[in-house]
């Protein structure tokens, strides 16, 4: 007990010595974390459920999250996009790869995003290097990204506890399973496959 005391004592310090940068700094790399991706979202959704308590820090971690992913499908879209497609119509392997991804439904979609082991980066670049419209793919960030942000601030904050406990593993499937009946109904609703 007295390691997990000294690690929560480090973690207040840090916290505090932030002050008024704590939030900057928190959706400053809650956003390049979706750009870069050997920084570890677990931990700075986490960082802000310690610092900024469950609700406020699920938030700033939601919309960041969000932001970060759609900085990241705007910049692929905007400037790798036209060499990519010259480049896919040359290799039949490539285009039958991306053809496949741009027949995945927005409830698929939406799974994807939502499940937290998702190189979050990687998805961000496959769908801004497809013709996925900026409104289906915020949609899908929006809904899948609710799930995985409630998962690594559970998680985060509990950690020790989801070990010994595995009903939070059930609590996480059954999340899923909400992400993607209220994906089906956003589809219908919205049209958006």
């Amino acid at each position: 007990m007295n390691i997990f005391q000294n690690l929560n004592n480090y973690i207040d310090l840090i916290l505090n010595g932030l002050g008024v940068f704590g939030p900057l700094l928190g959706c400053a790399l809650i956003c390049l974390e979706s750009i870069l991706p050997f920084l570890p979202l677990s931990a700075f959704i986490t960082l802000n459920f310690l610092a900024f308590g469950n609700i406020l820090g699920f938030i700033i971690s939601w919309v960041f999250t969000v932001i970060g992913c759609m900085l990241s499908f705007t910049l692929f879209r905007k400037k790798v996009k036209r060499w990519f497609d010259k480049k896919r119509n040359q290799k039949e392997k490539l285009d039958k790869i991306m053809k496949a991804l741009e027949k995945i439904n927005f409830s698929q979609l939406v799974i994807i995003l939502a499940i937290p082991f998702t190189p979050a980066f990687l998805v961000n670049i496959a769908a801004g290097l497809t013709k996925m419209s900026y409104k289906r793919y915020l949609f899908a960030l929006i809904l899948g990204k609710i799930f995985l942000v409630y998962f690594w601030g559970y998680i985060g904050v509990t950690l020790i506890e989801s070990f010994r406990n595995p009903i939070v593993f059930l609590r996480v499937g059954v999340l899923l399973l909400i992400a993607y009946i209220i994906s089906k109904i956003v589809n219908q609703k919205f049209k958006l496959d």
